[in-house]
């Protein structure tokens, strides 16, 4: 699925012998990531389909007479969705060309050299570890060290990501952004000095009952207790419980409410009134809603994945807030819900997920059901 790349500002510049020339801001999921200019962009095009060939969309065309103000917009739209494309297929995203272009420009852009580095990493319950790492690591490549450092096992550091969290005043903790694989958290950390951003661990799947594939290590069980945070428990240390406490513990809290959601910060939806305010979860294959009517009464609503048929993200220009809204049917009714959030890529990134964790489902249980056929059985095969 498509990455969140946007280039909502371009600057022109004068080089030495007083020739002009454009300089995109690339930005992904709403924070800049680097600036190209074109010819930069159309060197790795063409690196790009030395490797992937057809694969690789069309890239904008080469102007040959001075551009009018409509033509630098269309080609910055063109080279907008042009990012976008290129990011549906994974084995570009994961390419060496793909991500030595980006970690050439991040490093570029933000006049960072390639030196050794000490990164921390933030946990659930506040605490963190120091990493020794290299200026230019991607979040992949740190996330590795991080997975060695804390004894996970090698087949289950995919559950895991990196997001760039703030402490609220509240002292609760917003996520910002998960951080894309091919990206260079060191650097998108001195981007966002302004923001303080940390950098934390945290589990990345939607569906609670993949808890059980990380039963047998105890390192990915004490994340995902340390992500529960149930204030009866906050002053006891992780470590002194056992595995088996902890897998029992796993199992009986996924009958709470909301367990194995993300949770947003509180924010302004359009639903079922103009100007309401919400507090948002996402999990279980739903949108969840609850939101403050006018009268101060409270109404929950749920959103389901399977009734959503698509949702865009639109940068606003006031106080960095985004407005999210997707296409739902309700009772047969095609409607537009409107959500006003600072995490609308966030947001967005739990929608996918979901789909593609229900895809996965969908596709295993087809070799079972073809398996099965003709077999009498007086249950149904799990997932």
């Amino acid at each position: 699925m498509k990455l969140h790349f946007s280039i909502p500002a371009a600057e022109e510049l004068r080089e030495g012998h007083g020739g002009c020339y454009v300089l995109y801001s690339l930005f992904l999921e709403g924070f800049l990531l680097g600036k190209a200019r074109y010819r930069q962009l159309r060197r790795w095009d063409e690196q790009l389909r030395q490797v992937f060939g057809s694969a690789v969309p069309a890239f904008p065309p080469k102007f040959y007479l001075a551009m009018t103000q409509s033509m630098a917009d269309e080609r910055r739209s063109q080279l907008e969705q042009y990012l976008q494309k290129v990011t549906l297929d994974a084995n570009i995203t994961k390419s060496e060309v793909f991500i030595n272009f980006f970690r050439k420009l991040q490093l570029a852009t933000f006049k960072i050299q390639t030196q050794r580095a000490f990164l921390d990493v933030y946990l659930a319950d506040g605490s963190n570890i120091t990493l020794d790492i290299q200026t230019s690591d991607t979040a992949e490549r740190i996330l590795q060290v991080t997975s060695c450092k804390m004894g996970i096992a090698r087949e289950l550091i995919k559950y895991f990501s990196f997001f760039f969290i703030q402490d609220r005043d509240d002292g609760a903790l917003s996520v910002v952004k998960k951080v894309a694989d091919f990206e260079l958290p060191y650097v998108s950390l001195q981007s966002m000095k302004d923001l303080d951003c940390k950098l934390g661990i945290r589990k990345w799947y939607m569906d609670p009952s993949l808890d059980t594939l990380l039963t047998d290590c105890k390192a990915s069980m004490n994340l995902l207790y340390m992500q529960v945070k149930l204030k009866a428990l906050l002053n006891f240390k992780t470590n002194n419980f056992s595995s088996v406490f902890l897998v029992q513990f796993l199992e009986k809290i996924r009958e709470v409410q909301f367990y194995g959601y993300v949770r947003l910060d509180p924010c302004i939806c359009d639903y079922p009134e103009v100007g309401c305010s919400a507090e948002i979860y996402a999990g279980n294959n739903e949108i969840n809603c609850c939101i403050k009517l006018p009268t101060n009464q409270t109404k929950e609503v749920s959103f389901k994945i399977n009734r959503l048929r698509s949702w865009q993200v639109t940068f606003l220009g006031e106080d960095d807030t985004l407005e999210f809204r997707f296409e739902y049917n309700d009772s047969g009714t095609w409607e537009w819900i409107i959500l006003y959030t600072k995490q609308a890529f966030l947001l967005s990134s739990c929608l996918k997920k979901m789909i593609s964790e229900q895809m996965i489902k969908e596709t295993n249980k087809v070799p079972e059901m073809v398996k099965n056929k003709g077999k009498k059985t007086d249950l149904l095969e799990p997932c």
